[in-house]
């Protein structure tokens, strides 16, 4: 039998003890017995009491350390080298709960790492821990401004940095997760964007369920942003995931004052509810007739003809889609490869698609608890959004970077508004 450290010998650092949700930690433990089986656990409670919890088996080096940098976990909720895999795999005592966390702006997720010398079977261990620590996991950076909006028919919330600016803009339109857990538009703008966060249905006096898109409301959103006077004037980013990501390439379509749009896991098509834009009205695509636009995914003049098919070809700017190959809400890939050979044959360049192996359908910026399943109360359903835990969360820190990148590229700062 292996010899366990004493206790006052071990200790455990997290660096940094505070940051944002996004950003890594480093996890170190020493003083430990050379090879030596130990488990890490984390969990944090939300604000609705749930806990979320994960736990990962170590064996330490010749030196009696453990660095998540280097050590792979042997087992426990994933296996291999995640340095951040603790945080990833952090999942409710409650199956297919989501995390709630609707003060994002005044308090972090104070996530607890402890240490134990066994490995520990029960999800929440009797004997104590060896050692303990806890950091703190913010959405915001000091000095975010959130500012309610109700402009016209405009409604939603405006964050902006800290500091004078002007701030490149972006919209941000929630997917079907809602707007009151949507963590996105708080770490963008702590990244130096002036983020409108756009509700369109079941918000403060909008519908709950509209019976079509109403594209001038996400245009008079657009001039609102591009007018606000700490935002440029040369343009504004939108981004969208799932209906989020079909309203924003419909605005990448008709809308100039959009110059950089990233669609997670969205459509070429209007699906469901129509669009109308002034006296245009594109079709949605009734879900029974997906079917038949995959028939023909090898014929670029179908796809041309299509009226339920966005224009992508009339967009003025660069259009980026990311997308998760294990999404089982939709064809989202299928989706993806549509719109480029649609540009492509109607000679449009700027579209790029990226796509991650074994990831999902909800791509959120990274450090959020992962939800895999769907769960509709209100239709008393259960479904799939798809992804591989690891692989899901991998994807998460790759897509965040590389959509930060891209609104860098392309959105304009210079121009101020007077």
């Amino acid at each position: 039998m292996e010899k366990a450290a004493a206790y006052d010998t071990i200790s455990l650092k997290v660096s940094p003890k505070t940051s944002l949700v996004d950003e890594p930690v480093t996890i170190q433990v020493w003083g430990l017995q050379p090879q030596q089986r130990i488990t890490l656990r984390a969990w944090l409670k939300d604000e609705t009491g749930h806990i979320f919890y994960s736990r990962a088996f170590y064996i330490s080096d010749k030196k009696g350390k453990v660095d998540l940098e280097y050590s792979p976990a042997t087992g426990g909720d994933f296996q291999g080298l995640y340095p951040m895999g603790l945080f990833w795999a952090l999942k409710s005592s409650i199956p297919m709960q989501r995390l709630i966390k609707n003060d994002r702006m005044g308090s972090p997720l104070r996530i607890h790492l402890e240490v134990y010398i066994h490995l520990v079977m029960n999800p929440f261990p009797e004997t104590p821990p060896a050692t303990t620590t806890s950091v703190e996991r913010w959405f915001a950076t000091p000095g975010l401004q959130e500012i309610e909006v109700r402009h016209g028919r405009i409604r939603g919330a405006l964050l902006l940095p800290p500091g004078e600016g002007p701030f490149p803009g972006v919209i941000d339109i929630f997917g079907p997760v809602g707007a009151s857990i949507d963590i996105r538009p708080f770490l963008l703008a702590s990244r130096g964007f002036a983020v409108l966060s756009l509700a369109y249905f079941d918000y403060d006096d909008l519908p709950k369920s509209p019976d079509h898109v109403d594209l001038n409301y996400f245009e008079e959103a657009a001039n609102f942003l591009v007018n606000h006077p700490k935002v440029s004037s040369a343009g504004v980013g939108v981004v969208g995931l799932a209906k989020g990501a079909e309203i924003a390439l419909a605005m990448a379509c008709f809308i100039p004052q959009i110059v950089a749009t990233v669609c997670i896991n969205g459509t070429i098509c209007v699906s469901g509810q129509d669009l109308r834009y002034g006296d245009l009205t594109i079709r949605g695509l009734p879900h029974h007739e997906v079917k038949h636009l995959i028939d023909h995914k090898d014929d670029p003049h179908y796809l041309a003809n299509l009226d339920s098919v966005l224009p992508i070809e009339r967009a003025k700017c660069p259009i980026f889609f990311l997308v998760g190959e294990n999404d089982q809400f939709q064809t989202s890939m299928f989706y993806a490869e549509l719109s480029q050979i649609r540009a492509f044959v109607l000679g449009k360049k700027d579209v790029y698609l990226r796509s991650f192996p074994g990831a999902g359908h909800i791509l959120e910026p990274p450090g959020y608890p992962s939800c895999l399943v769907l769960v509709n109360l209100s239709m008393d359903s259960i479904g799939l959004w798809g992804g591989e835990l690891m692989c899901h969360c991998k994807a998460q820190e790759m897509s965040w970077q590389e959509t930060l990148h891209f609104f860098h590229s392309y959105i304009p700062r210079s121009q101020p508004n007077k």
